[in-house]
């Protein structure tokens, strides 16, 4: 096995008092109008405006030009914190850090200079238009580039973004085309149609293209999408990214249940203890949310490690090494998946008949939990795993794996 020299894990110690601030504060602020939004659903503006002005968008830019310079584990330190009290927001803010990723990986340095300085002056938002399971955008070449014309499905932050990255199959081809492009471009429509039951205000509704242009300077092409090991990381990027989400949906259950069973849960009238918290099935309860939750984070700050020094790497990167960071990846996503599950679907048994009214909304971590979990499904991440276990074969890059 090919082993990555891990770097010091980077401590949120090391971002500015300014950053602990904003994170904090936006914390505070979600955590207000979260179940009434979770009722609502629709695109979260005002939280969105909020976030612009935190600074927090440039959270990965580096210093030298403007940003913040943050390391991947800081970035999912704080996709976890925000996920704690609303997860439809933190789903937008790590994609904004995978789309900026995505320029970084497929295109050009002068591309991934210059977006990124305008992403900072800006305050750009951006939004995903990219999934690459909807084949119906179709791009064709034109004078300047292509011509983009089709539909994609499932495009979180689209809604109220300032650039988008968006796919397209290339015509006759059948080539990925991929490219960053203004979201107010002429024919591009972002529908407001996402109403699920879970993740209610991640905007991941569909994007039109109707006939819309897109210069051969907006084409991510060099190296572009699958060109080297390092490439490749931005599947393993998204993944880590929806595992810290996970976490914590998982993380805030649990601290809400808590704050409950202390304040307002009774024990069972077959009990000997004289409070809930003191009831013996109670404790075991937490005792098993503790111990799976404890694991899964552990095995995610690991990937995320994994990630950094793969990151540091850069075109020096190795198959080996880059399939050592996707297994860990893969590990810590069934853990956080499986622990988040059962921990949101079991947190009423230490709650109790009272805490299913419907004022306090908490079937919401479950609905979101169970809502995200099914767009990749665990089930190929076992087997991918099963296969590295017996056959000691790394999981083959892709956008999901």
């Amino acid at each position: 096995m090919t082993t990555l020299p891990l770097p010091e894990s980077p401590s949120l110690a090391n971002l500015s008092q300014e950053v602990h601030r904003q994170v904090e504060s936006l914390v505070e602020q979600l955590a207000a109008t979260a179940v009434e939004r979770d009722r609502t659903g629709g695109s979260p503006l005002h939280e969105r405006a909020l976030l612009r002005q935190s600074g927090l968008l440039a959270l990965r830019v580096p210093e030298a030009w403007g940003g913040h310079g943050a390391s991947w584990s800081q970035t999912y330190a704080i996709v976890r914190r925000l996920a704690q009290v609303d997860s439809s927001v933190a789903h937008v803010f790590g994609f904004q850090h995978l789309m900026l990723a995505t320029i970084h990986l497929f295109g050009s340095d002068a591309q991934w200079e210059s977006l990124a300085r305008q992403t900072v002056s800006q305050r750009w938002f951006w939004g995903n238009a990219l999934n690459p399971l909807d084949r119906r955008t179709v791009g064709t070449a034109s004078a300047s580039g292509y011509t983009f014309e089709g539909q994609k499905s499932f495009c979180s932050g689209a809604t109220d973004s300032d650039m988008l990255i968006a796919s397209a199959l290339e015509a006759d081809q059948g080539r990925l085309l991929i490219a960053a492009i203004p979201s107010s471009r002429a024919g591009i429509t972002v529908h407001g149609d996402w109403d699920n039951m879970g993740q209610r205000q991640t905007d991941s509704g569909s994007v039109s293209f109707d006939a819309v242009e897109v210069q051969s300077g907006e084409l991510l092409l060099d190296p572009g999408p699958f060109s080297s090991p390092f490439a490749c990381l931005r599947s393993l990027i998204a993944q880590l990214s929806l595992t810290n989400i996970y976490l914590g949906i998982a993380q805030g259950a649990l601290s809400t249940a808590k704050a409950y069973t202390l304040s307002s849960s009774r024990p069972w009238i077959g009990s000997p203890a004289a409070s809930a918290k003191e009831d013996l099935y109670v404790l075991a309860h937490y005792g098993e949310f503790w111990a799976s939750l404890e694991g899964a984070r552990l095995l995610a700050d690991h990937a995320a490690q994994l990630l950094d020094a793969a990151w540091f790497a850069g075109l020096d990167l190795t198959e080996a090494q880059r399939g050592e960071v996707a297994v860990a990846v893969a590990t810590a996503k069934v853990a956080a998946t499986r622990a988040g599950l059962d921990l949101t679907s079991r947190m009423f048994e230490v709650a109790g008949a009272r805490a299913t009214t419907a004022a306090l909304r908490l079937d919401r971590f479950w609905r979101n939990l169970r809502t995200h979990t099914l767009h990749d499904p665990v089930d190929y991440k076992l087997r991918e795993l099963g296969d590295w276990a017996l056959n000691d074969k790394h999981p083959v890059p892709s956008f999901y794996s």
